[in-house]
């Protein structure tokens, strides 16, 4: 199935709209991870366990949109955003949303 962030198929015009599909996935890291990232965040660099944490959940949010596109039978899912927000005590957990809209190209 095509994914793009873009409103169009270069070559491949949508003939039906069949709607806006979504996928959402709510991660959160263990404390040790937690401890680590607050380290990096006073010695400075980069947190690789929270970058893992991140891929992971946008893989899963899209993954799930995609299966909601296919239920309906689409083609390729158009126009998709991602959204990442913190949530919970202490923003420990991550909720990452993938949305788009279901066509059927030609």
């Amino acid at each position: 199935m095509i994914v793009t962030t873009t409103p169009t198929v270069e070559g491949r015009p949508a003939t039906h709209y069949l709607g806006i599909v979504s996928g959402e996935t709510i991660m959160g890291a263990n404390i040790f991870r937690d401890f680590l990232a607050g380290i990096r965040d006073i010695v400075g660099g980069r947190s690789g366990a929270w970058e893992e944490v991140m891929q992971q959940a946008r893989k899963e949010a899209l993954l799930e949109m995609q299966e909601y596109a296919a239920r309906l039978d689409a083609d390729a899912v158009i126009g998709v955003q991602l959204t990442f927000n913190a949530l919970g005590a202490s923003d420990s957990m991550l909720m990452v949303t993938a949305s788009g809209t279901a066509v059927k190209l030609s």
